[in-house]
């Protein structure tokens, strides 16, 4: 009896090793899917960054402002949407309430499923939900990149503009007017020669 109790014990022991490999593998794809979002949300929280993430994901996602509003407000951050947006993207019908819904009931519970466990339930690949974060949060980067350039142009071109200014004005402040042309004094006359008396 002793042993028997014994080869269940090292039976569940076993087992549970072999999950929690298991575990630890979907694990590592959990966390670099964690990691991109939170690079993400970063991203959003620079100045001028929550406008381009947003416009990003509607873009890549071709969803509108009340279905990115909609996960906000369920107190999703943009790395969260990205991937909520992306899962649903992958189940049949796209991006629907109903397919959101779910997904959201599944990460919320009870029992609280993470991005690992609904992507596999949902019977899809989490390194492409990952790729897909990341796409949306490189884009976000290079746009915000893009624009940032465009605006420091603008301003360089508002400031040499101010400058020139400026400087004219400058010039002008420091240029005399112009005298006015003195007037030539009057030809004296000539002395009339006196006649020469013919020798």
């Amino acid at each position: 009896m002793k042993i028997s109790a014994l080869y269940l014990s090292l039976g569940i022991a076993l087992s549970s090793a072999s999950f929690a490999r298991a575990e630890a593998g979907s694990s590592k794809d959990e966390q670099k899917l964690e990691r991109t979002s939170s690079e993400l949300d970063q991203n959003a929280a620079r100045p001028e960054g929550q406008k381009t993430v947003e416009s990003r994901l509607k873009s890549e996602f071709k969803v509108d402002d009340a279905r990115v509003q909609g996960l906000r407000d369920q107190k999703l951050g943009y790395g969260e949407i990205s991937i909520v947006l992306a899962l649903a993207e992958k189940m049949p019908g796209g991006i629907t309430d109903a397919n959101v819904a779910s997904i959201m009931a599944e990460r919320n519970g009870p029992p609280k499923m993470g991005w690992g466990q609904i992507a596999k339930k949902q019977g899809v690949n989490l390194g492409k939900v990952t790729s897909k974060v990341k796409s949306v949060d490189s884009s976000a980067r290079k746009q915000e990149k893009a624009e940032g350039k465009k605006q420091e142009r603008n301003e360089e071109k508002a400031g040499k503009a101010e400058r020139h200014e400026k400087a004219e004005r400058r010039e002008k402040a420091e240029r005399p007017e112009r005298a006015e042309r003195a007037e030539r004094p009057e030809r004296a006359e000539r002395p009339e020669r006196p006649e020469n008396p013919k020798h």
